[in-house]
């Protein structure tokens, strides 16, 4: 191919002005999202790596620390309340977690066989709960009833299955083609091999964005624990964290008690922010399974 050809070739595919604007348009006002999302991270990091006294005579956006010292993480590393509400959010996330896949796998499973029989009614029952519910007050009497107050279980089992999570898996086994199923049934498999031996992995995207969900949603909660735990010993960290956010209660005083809530805000969210990376590439492709099929 000639070099004049290649030319020609390049001016037919040209992006039409107005497309390119667009484009220039969109890539600037994503670059401010971004901006403007990280404006406040990079406050609360430049904060907790300041001193305390000059971080509070200091006003406006802090890019980076003032006078930096280590003191607001060593406090935050003294503090035990931490480590134990670490300790009891890992139990919580870890089991919490792996429970709600379970459940949410098997109920999805039944939701999305075209052969059972009461898939349609049940499929409307999972959806109308997804809108209307009891409210708090039934919630706590439920929870009080069947014996799960005041146990770090109440904060796993009442919630084990989050029905937009639920619809979002039905919807992508929906996606499977039944003839996967049919010969594996003709190979002998039950409903159990089906599930975790040929579905799940084919779904797995899909599988990891809920399961990141569940995650995030159980190491973020603490209005749960705030109604049902009453023993220190099995608050969990977003409580912890709440409680030094509101009540500031630190051993260096007003000054430093910016700078650790800062500190605190820090080693609470540095978890989720490194597992997120590792299920980032399946996230768009499992979250928009939804909008494909119904």
């Amino acid at each position: 191919m000639t070099s004049l050809s290649k030319r020609r070739d390049a001016k037919a595919i040209r992006i039409p002005l107005g497309e390119r604007i667009f484009y220039f348009a969109d890539d600037l006002l994503m670059i401010l999202l971004c901006v403007l999302i990280l404006l406040p991270l990079v406050h609360v990091v430049a904060g907790s790596f300041s001193d305390g006294a000059s971080y509070m005579a200091h006003s406006g956006l802090l890019l980076w620390p003032i006078k930096p010292t280590l003191a607001a993480y060593e406090s935050v590393i003294a503090n035990q309340n931490i480590w134990t509400g670490y300790r009891n959010t890992l139990f919580i996330v870890i089991v919490g977690t792996s429970l709600d896949m379970l459940f949410s796998l098997v109920a999805a499973y039944v939701l999305s066989r075209k052969k059972y029989m009461l898939k349609s009614l049940f499929n409307l029952l999972v959806v109308f709960s997804m809108y209307f519910s009891g409210g708090m007050i039934p919630f706590f009497l439920v929870v009080k009833g069947v014996g799960l107050y005041k146990s770090i279980w109440s904060l796993i089992l009442p919630s084990l299955i989050n029905v937009f999570n639920l619809v979002i898996v039905r919807t992508a086994m929906t996606g499977v083609p039944d003839s996967l199923e049919e010969s594996a049934q003709l190979d002998g498999a039950g409903h159990l091999t089906i599930l975790f031996r040929i579905i799940t992995p084919l779904i797995l995207p899909s599988v990891a964005v809920v399961a990141l969900y569940y995650a995030v949603s159980h190491w973020n909660s603490w209005f749960n624990a705030m109604l049902f735990i009453k023993d220190r010993k099995y608050y969990p960290l977003q409580l912890i964290l709440r409680e030094i956010l509101i009540l500031s209660d630190t051993d260096e005083g007003f000054m430093m008690s910016e700078t650790i809530q800062f500190a605190t805000i820090v080693v609470a969210t540095i978890p989720i922010l490194c597992v997120y990376p590792f299920i980032q590439r399946y996230f768009v492709k499992g979250i928009m399974v939804g909008a494909v099929k119904g």
